[in-house]
């Protein structure tokens, strides 16, 4: 809208309405306030008005805006100039011209300036002002019939109130014709020859000028000059025209490379997104869609290069830095799927982690995970040999006979690096880390061990010796117990059994020491089932109704959950039965 307001405002004054372009010009600026080029052509209209005063504020914002543009300088000279601000207008250009050494128009503006500002200023002579001045002259214009109809148009009566305020403002208005109009009758009206029947003196064709002949030397009038100005602004203007044609050109080039790639038409894509970037080179976009086709069809060189293009344009041009990520991630994106190939997952990562660095996208973090973890897997795939697995499992064993732990974890762990997917190295292993005292570490190891081969019974014996160890009686319970649907037959699960009811029995008849007792207390706090069932509100109300309330309590005791729930706080120790 700010644009098509300019466009109207440099029409009109092109045909020399200037109110009209100071007009679109303000409703330009109220759409667009920051637009320095929209200040600086409503200064050059209300310099061609004479209206310097306001000229010179719009300069003046103008340079605030962007200080660094030299025709904000010619403008505010110009508008110096119109108001006898001679050594002003001296100092604009002189800074216009430390921005742009070479600008021909503003040496020249300068010159004139300082010639003007070491001369008096004639003051001009018009022998017509007495033609405009006082009501009459409306009495005359409305008395012809030629001149009578432009009366009503309102443009025509503004020009002529502005020359009857200033006479010499006519040679403003010498291209309108119906101002010549006006003239030529009112000359008529007032010039007669006395001495020969009321014929014009000198004749009809011998009108004197109305403005006095400038010296050969005085050079350019200041309408001359700020016309001169103002044809390098519509110059200027024509670039930037031109310029915002090419890239809407560019955006529907890009539209239709949109579209046929979403049709999956790709080399029609590549010839659109192509027109676009020879049309438009500052939009790093049509490379990274160019490059998303490349990818799409498998060519991932080119879609590399694509993107290397892209990140280096975008940084010359500043650009946003989601751009600059999209590009980097669309060219790890090639390089992962060409690792799939080469086996070498690195450059795909480094380049997914600099995009990360211009901007932390969730789907490039994604992608980063997903080459980091085929990275390993690749690395797993390489190393993996079962019989030499098998080696150091057995070398394990040996040191295991041995007691020395730490060297047959070592094995161990070789071992599962070798072969991932044996079972009986996490089982052994677990055995190691129980006898070391390892136990977070043991229960993993058995845990996985588990979920290798659920059918292995030696998996549940050495998760249930784990907990047995950290005095969790009531789940290492559930693990033998879970052990023996497996192998029902297993003496290792049936003992463990054996020492869990041992123990929890003991702890509900409160055979423990007061030591023991609290620090079984304490531990069992810490268990989030223990915490979930002292905080449930039934629980809550059966735990009251057994201290204060038998009789209540013996109907809580028939609900299967309600006694499980107490069960577990009796192997807990939270609860001790006499």
């Amino acid at each position: 809208m700010a644009d098509e307001a300019k466009s109207k405002g440099n029409a009109a004054f092109s045909s020399g309405d200037y109110d009209a372009a100071i007009r679109h010009f303000s409703d330009a600026i109220a759409l667009s306030p920051t637009n320095h080029v929209l200040y600086s052509n409503r200064s050059a209209a209300h310099a061609s008005l004479q209206n310097y005063t306001e000229a010179l504020n719009d300069a003046l914002k103008t340079v605030e805006l962007k200080p660094d543009w030299s025709k904000g300088y010619s403008r505010l000279g110009a508008a110096h100039l119109g108001l006898g601000h001679h050594d002003d207008a001296v100092a604009a250009y002189k800074k216009g011209l430390e921005i742009d050494p070479n600008n021909e128009a503003l040496k020249s503006a300068l010159a004139d300036a300082k010639a003007a500002a070491s001369r008096p200023r004639p003051q001009p002579i018009n022998p017509f002002g007495d033609t405009f001045s006082g009501p009459s002259m409306w009495t005359k214009l409305a008395a012809n019939s030629t001149t009578r109809d432009l009366l009503q148009q309102p443009d025509f009566v503004k020009m002529m109130q502005d020359i009857q305020k200033n006479p010499n403002n006519l040679n403003l208005y010498l291209k309108d014709k119906r101002v010549m109009q006006a003239f030529g009758v009112l000359i008529n009206a007032s010039i007669s020859n006395p001495g020969s029947n009321g014929d014009r003196g000198g004749g009809g064709d011998d009108v004197p000028d109305f403005f006095p002949k400038r010296a050969a030397d005085a050079g350019p009038s200041e309408v001359e000059k700020e016309a001169e100005v103002e044809a390098e602004a519509m110059e200027l203007d024509e670039e930037e025209k031109e310029l915002k044609e090419r890239k809407a050109k560019a955006q529907k080039e890009k539209e239709a490379g949109n579209a046929a790639y979403k049709k999956k038409d790709f080399e029609t894509a590549i010839q659109h997104y192509s027109s676009a970037m020879e049309l438009d080179d500052e939009d790093i976009s049509f490379l990274t869609n160019r490059a998303a086709v490349y990818l799409e069809m498998g060519k991932f060189e080119e879609c590399i290069k694509d993107c290397d293009k892209a990140v280096e344009r975008g940084r010359e041009l500043r650009s946003d830095y989601k751009m600059i990520a999209r590009a980097l991630t669309r060219k790890g994106t090639a390089l992962f799927k060409m690792a799939k190939t080469s086996k070498d997952y690195d450059p795909a990562i480094e380049t997914y982690q600099k995009a990360l660095t211009e901007h932390r996208n969730p789907d490039t973090l994604k992608k980063l995970n997903e080459a980091q973890k085929a990275k390993k897997e690749l690395e797993q795939q390489e190393y993996f040999d079962p019989k030499l697995a098998d080696e150091e499992r057995e070398k394990g064993n040996e040191f295991f006979k041995q007691q020395k732990y730490p060297e047959a974890v070592k094995h161990y762990t070789e071992a599962i690096r070798r072969n991932p997917k044996d079972h009986k190295a996490y089982s052994n292993r677990a055995a190691c880390y129980t006898k070391l005292g390892a136990m977070p570490e043991g229960l993993k190891d058995a845990e996985k061990c588990i979920e290798l081969d659920p059918t292995f019974s030696k998996g549940y014996t050495r998760k249930g010796a784990v907990q047995f160890f950290m005095k969790d009686y009531d789940k290492a319970l559930e693990t033998y117990k879970e052990g023996l649907k497996h192998d029902p037959n297993s003496q290792e699960l049936l003992d463990g059994v054996k020492r869990c009811v041992q123990q929890i029995n003991k702890a509900s008849r409160g055979d423990f020491s007061p030591e023991e007792l609290k620090e079984r207390q304490a531990r069992a706090m810490q268990d989030p089932e223990i915490q979930n069932i002292l905080q449930d509100p039934v629980m809550i109300q059966v735990l009251t109704d057994l201290q204060e309330n038998p009789k209540a309590a013996q109907e809580h005791t028939r609900n299967p959950m309600v006694m499980e729930k107490i069960q577990k706080l009796i192997s807990a120790g939270i609860i001790q039965t006499r």
